[in-house]
């Protein structure tokens, strides 16, 4: 037993050995040290003399010293004495390629390829081993003859990549099509695939080459696949009518299934399509018969109406949401549709009194801990839209106590930290804000830490807080919908408090407003203040970033866009928003962007 124990201590030291042995032979080489690593392997070789990994990592940086006659010699005597490993025969050739001499190479290579008819399962390690050495048209050889050797092995990835690096790019989407018709389950992998040569330019090559294959694969074989991958090539190039009419191809040919317009409706809403995404809503309503599907669609609908409203529109969408409950009843299936409601109640038709009554109700039904506080977040959001902050914070403390260390809990916190903020309570929402800078959730954690600035900043300058109560208050008006009091309450905010450190602050909070009303011109020209006042603050690559968006999108002045994104990308690296002004910036020039 001992000596058992003993013997097995030994392997067991001699494996670990063998293994710092390799990583110091490996960072050598990385460290193009191919002397140290040449002894390094060599010293390996004695302990395992057939270990083939090993003797290619050994020829590797033979190759490297350019000591061709010692990697033919450890090859030539390796492939002698392991006859499984076809590998040793490509590596063989490529070091006579290295040499100038295309005839050994070349039988060498033919002898690697040859050797599929004895096993197809080498294929795998000859196909790689080509396509290390970029001798990918070897590599296409090897797994073209392993499919039609036996179908029962699964080749067409390995032969996609390769045609993508071949730029042959028909081919690439025809093989990886093929291999999603042998196995479904591959369809997510491909799609990451095709993101890669896809852009949102339908005149893009690969767009047009993507379109062309499905378009006659689908009329030589009716497979659903060709319609889905034809949609997400159309939602790719904001197509979304077209995309539309390919999924309700699909729909109406596998049982009414509705996931793919369900997932369209969500990617219209997101886009701000919203009359596409009416229609789509629509679709469902009519075509489903799950309740649950019907009354979801319904609900957006009526938040994309809300959008839009006009005062004398309002009582109508009451009584839509009316109706909705009527038919669908008040029960724990429908908290969705009752928070909405009252939301509805509260922030558009200014109903408090009724919003908060409603949700009382709603929590006399058998709610669990997050349904709850669920609830009772409607109903602190709406308490504080009516600036009855202690009841509000009650509610939120309420919740912190239903659901500790949960997400939940920390949007309620910061809540509490934003009550206290509204009121003028700024060293009570500091003291809230400190713990979520480090414990919260990373959008909650970036919100805590930009509120708990924004308060210490402009302590700096006014102890009094004279400038941060008065632009706190404009913020809440905003929160409570008074859009036009918010707007004066900034302007009266930029006149008093000129050129402190509270103007930038309220010159992009305006001009976000101004955006959201419609007024372009006037948010332009405060985004223009900030990026000249203040072009070495805090706000400057938010100012520019916004700016460059609104004369992209809105202002149809892409080349002034351009001159925003360039100030971020050359100024500002380590902003959020230097990556997407680097796409938006490579967009309006025209670079293909994958």
């Amino acid at each position: 037993m001992i000596r058992a124990l003993l013997v097995l201590l030994v392997l067991l030291c001699t494996s670990l050995n063998g293994i710092a042995q390799d990583e110091l032979a490996r960072n050598y080489v990385e460290q193009g040290a191919y002397e140290k690593a040449a002894l390094s392997y060599q010293e390996l070789l004695k302990e395992a003399p057939l270990n083939s990994n090993y003797i290619r990592s050994l020829a590797g940086v033979y190759h490297q010293l350019k000591n061709f006659e010692a990697a033919e010699n450890l090859l030539i005597e390796a492939i002698s004495k392991i006859k499984n490993n076809k590998t040793l025969l490509v590596d063989l050739g490529y070091t006579y390629q290295l040499q100038g001499k295309k005839n050994e190479a070349k039988t060498y290579y033919d002898l690697a390829i040859a050797s599929i008819a004895e096993n197809t399962a080498f294929a795998y390690q000859v196909g790689n081993a080509f396509q290390q050495y970029s001798l990918l048209d070897e590599a296409t050889t090897v797994y073209t003859k392993a499919s039609l050797q036996d179908s029962r092995y699964n080749f067409e990835s390995a032969l996609a990549r390769i045609y993508g690096e071949q730029g042959k790019i028909d081919e690439m989407f025809n093989a990886y099509l093929d291999l999603i018709l042998k196995d479904e389950k591959q369809e997510g992998i491909v799609q990451r695939y095709f993101n890669e040569f896809i852009t949102e330019d339908p005149e893009n090559d690969a767009n047009e080459i993507l379109r062309k294959i499905l378009l006659k694969r689908m009329q030589e074989d009716p497979n659903l696949l060709y319609n889905r991958k034809l949609s997400w090539l159309f939602i790719q190039q904001k197509e979304y009518n077209k995309a539309f009419l390919q999924e309700k191809a699909i729909a109406k040919r596998s049982n009414n299934n509705l996931l793919g317009i369900l997932r369209l409706a969500d990617v219209t809403l997101d886009n701000e399509e919203d009359d596409l995404a009416v229609s789509i809503l629509n679709y469902i309503i009519e075509t489903t018969t799950v309740s649950e599907l019907k009354l979801h669609a319904s609900q957006k609908i009526l938040e994309l109406q809300i959008k839009t409203a006009q005062p004398n529109e309002l009582e109508t969408i009451k009584t839509a949401y009316q109706n909705l409950l009527a038919e669908y009843g008040k029960g724990l299936g429908t908290l969705n549709l009752q928070t909405d409601y009252a939301h509805f109640l509260a922030f558009n038709k200014k109903e408090f009194t009724a919003a908060s009554l409603f949700l009382k109700e709603t929590l006399d039904l058998p709610l669990d801990a997050f349904q709850q506080a669920r609830i009772k977040m409607e109903l602190a959001d709406i308490l504080l839209l009516e600036e009855r902050f202690n009841e509000a914070l009650i509610y939120y403390s309420q919740i912190q106590k239903l659901l500790p260390n949960n997400p939940i809990a920390q949007e309620a916190r910061f809540k509490v930290a934003k009550a206290s903020y509204y009121k003028g309570d700024f060293e009570w929402a500091k003291t809230q804000l400190k713990v979520l800078k480090s414990s919260a959730t990373q959008l909650i954690a970036n919100d805590a830490q930009d509120l708990y600035l924004l308060i210490t900043d402009n302590a700096i300058e006014d102890s009094t807080y004279t400038g941060l109560k008065a632009f706190a208050r404009a913020e809440l008006l905003h929160y409570q919908n008074r859009n036009t009091e918010a707007l004066a309450a900034y302007d009266s905010l930029l006149i008093s408090q000129k050129g402190k450190s509270i103007e930038d602050e309220a010159l992009l909070a305006q001009a976000i407003l101004f955006e959201k009303n419609k007024e372009f011109n006037k948010a332009e020209q405060n985004y223009i203040k900030i990026t000249t006042l203040y072009k070495e603050d805090i706000l400057a690559d938010d100012a520019f970033y916004r700016l460059g968006n609104l004369y992209a999108t809105v202002l149809n002045q892409p080349e002034k866009a351009k001159i925003q994104y360039e100030q971020i990308i050359f100024n500002f690296a380590d902003s959020i928003f230097y990556v997407e002004a680097q796409q938006k910036y490579r967009k309006l020039r025209g670079d293909a962007i994958n």
